[in-house]
């Protein structure tokens, strides 16, 4: 079987929103992917394409739209170490300093985990409350709580449910265009006693296409087809480097990454020609990268709910297994339109 065959397909897991907040940058970030996939509670079923006909249409017509409903994902295993890492962040005091006179934000019931595991989402859902962080339902199917907290927890889900791009084919990829998610789940990584407290490795946004808002989505898929392996080199290298330097002591880094800057600085200079070339404007679309990866032992709650595939929990704890989080940042900048 060729190499080609053999390669995995990559979608974008767009998160924390069930629906991209960007419309048109989706366009942009289609080219590094091969689809974008949203988590779409039941009772907004239908939001996307409502909200965005022009972006989201096509991308289901060309089978690059994948919808995922927590109701059926956010399964009994998902709950339990949505919870179980709640829990530990909550005992561990880091929310208590937030301020409750904030505006709080809607999550649905089915992202907490209330189809999964109904008495371990209430049990949450009564901790939150207890403390001030969550609210009761206003409208039975979502919960307003603390914009911080809903954060953490849907970064917490980005991570939780990769292993489900196992059914699709492909590997779910965590994307956001939200800076501060992205900081929350470097946080989450760091937080004391973390194995991998000294490993979380982030690569700056480097800017390496057009931010093509103002062109028609035909174009852009065709250019996608043309070009698709150029920018799938670009999107696997910062993946790998960053998996790579996050399992290198701090001191060794820089040396690693100076030695790999080259390589880096051609893809993307390369992108960026491609895309000025079709499109003839100002490179301004940024794409980069925040992750870690350590060997999972005992008593390890954030690796053992980002531990990938079936059956890691139940190894025997001498057994240490290479575990991660990642997710990738886009950014673009509207400043030439």
């Amino acid at each position: 079987m060729n190499k080609k065959a053999t390669e995995s397909k990559e979608i974008a897991f767009y998160y924390p929103g069930p629906v991209w907040r960007c419309s048109d940058w989706i366009k942009t970030l289609i080219l590094f992917f091969d689809g974008v996939a949203l988590l779409v509670p039941s009772y907004l079923k239908g939001k996307p394409e409502c909200e965005d006909p022009a972006i989201a249409l096509p991308l289901r017509e060309n089978g690059l739209l994948h919808i995922l409903e927590p109701e059926k994902i956010v399964d009994k295993k998902a709950t339990e170490k949505l919870s179980e890492a709640m829990v530990e962040i909550i005992r561990s005091s880091v929310l208590d300093g937030l301020d409750k006179n904030t505006a709080f934000h809607e999550i649905s019931y089915s992202r907490l985990g209330g189809y999964g595991d109904e008495k371990l989402a209430q049990e949450l859902l009564r901790d939150l409350k207890k403390r001030g962080l969550a609210k009761d339902t206003k409208d039975g199917v979502s919960i307003p709580m603390h914009p911080m907290v809903r954060s953490l927890i849907l970064v917490l889900l980005s991570q939780i449910l990769r292993p489900y791009g196992e059914k699709m084919g492909a590997e779910l990829s965590p994307a956001t265009d939200r800076h501060k998610v992205v900081e929350a789940l470097r946080a989450l990584l760091s937080l004391p006693n973390s194995p991998s407290a000294a490993h979380v490795v982030a690569l700056d946004l480097e800017t390496v296409s057009v931010d093509l808002r103002l062109v028609p989505m035909d174009e852009v898929l065709g250019f996608r087809e043309t070009y698709k392996k150029e920018h799938r080199q670009y999107i696997r290298a910062i993946r790998e480097l960053t998996r790579d330097l996050s399992k290198m002591p701090e001191r060794e880094r820089e040396e690693a990454l100076e030695k790999r800057r080259e390589e880096l600085q051609e893809l993307s200079n390369t992108l960026r020609t491609l895309s000025r070339k079709a499109w003839k404007r100002p490179a301004s679309f940024a794409l980069g990268i925040a992750g870690a990866l350590w060997q999972l032992t005992s008593h390890d709650y954030v690796g053992a709910l980002l531990a990938a595939g079936a059956g890691v929990l139940g190894k025997p704890s001498k057994e240490k297994v290479e575990t991660g989080a990642y997710s990738y940042l886009f950014r673009a900048n509207s400043e030439y339109y």
